[in-house]
């Protein structure tokens, strides 16, 4: 289950006045996408040719976000809260809120989430070391412990998602290693990944796509932890890979890799083919800064994320 919409069905729901704007270097044909910067402290939805559709003031930093199928953003600021944006007023709803809904009293940080079809959202808390599924009113249907996680709350997981399979696929910053949970909180597979990583995807076939964050590359494993292919930091013409954050298999098979504190001499996001040519880069450091972490193409409906 995929929840990006169609360019049709978006273009349709985002309302608010065009903001044209010529900074942005493109190159290849572009596509439709979604970016959170804390330099800047903005979300946006960029079209295909640069123009930023909308965009909104961002309170704190993000780490995660979604464009569900109505066209509305879910994000989280990091912190113990996730909100529900409407493009078309502009407003904001509270949706879950760790203290208040979840009824914990330390300290959390919400580095990822997964919303699903059934309006259900699957929330991984780091501090209280847990995974809860919760409702769309905030109501907690099911919390699972992650113990074994290490590290301060800023550091024991980056990005996370629930799998097809109903397991929790995390990236675990502290301890630079990916790990696969079932419902009972137990550590099913692991993979060491070297240095801190910022993100994974389970691909169709079973492998992990992987968004290296200090590793500074992009690489993809097989189900027993092998790498298969890889794209280092010095590896691709005109591109230096910087701290390498969120990533995602479109549907033709390309990868698209948010490329985070590389510095304004590279693209914050391109897309890759498995022959390792880029075909799309986009590169604006006036409207978005060096800390962009979350971006996502949203005219494809066949994306993995």
């Amino acid at each position: 289950m995929r929840l990006i919409p169609t360019l049709g069905l978006l273009a349709g729901l985002l309302l608010s006045p065009t903001l044209a704007l010529d900074a942005a270097d493109i190159t290849g044909k572009g596509h439709r996408f979604f970016a959170a910067d804390y330099d800047k402290h903005i979300m946006a939805i960029v079209g295909a040719d640069g123009v930023i559709e909308w965009k909104r003031t961002m309170e704190g930093g993000c780490h995660d976000a979604w464009v569900q199928a109505d066209g509305k953003i879910l994000w989280t600021p990091s912190g113990d809260k996730i909100f529900e944006v409407d493009p078309k007023t502009d407003t904001q709803t509270l949706i879950y809120d760790a203290k208040k809904h979840g009824g914990v009293s330390e300290h959390v940080e919400i580095h990822a989430f997964h919303p699903h079809a059934d309006g259900t959202i699957t929330v991984f808390e780091s501090g209280p070391k847990r995974v809860v599924e919760i409702d769309r009113s905030g109501k907690v249907l099911k919390t699972v412990s992650f113990a074994f996680l290490t590290g301060d709350p800023h550091h024991q997981t980056r990005n996370a998602r629930k799998l097809e399979n109903g397991n929790y696929l995390l990236a675990l910053s502290a301890e630079a290693k990916l790990v696969e949970v079932d419902g009972s909180g137990t550590v099913v597979w692991e993979c060491a990944t070297g240095k801190e990583c910022y993100s994974a995807i389970r691909l169709a076939d079973g492998n992990t796509l992987i968004g290296g964050g200090h590793n500074r590359k992009v690489f993809e494993v097989d189900k027993t932890g092998k790498e298969v292919w890889s794209i280092t930091h010095k590896e691709l013409p005109g591109i230096k890979l910087g701290y390498v954050a969120q990533v995602q298999r479109l549907k033709n098979g390309n990868t698209v890799v948010i490329n985070c504190h590389a510095g304004k001499g590279n693209p914050q996001i391109f897309e890759v083919d498995k022959a390792k040519t880029v075909v799309w880069s986009y590169h604006d450091f006036d409207n978005f800064g060096n800390s962009l972490p979350v971006g996502f193409v949203i005219d494809d409906a066949g994306a993995i994320r």
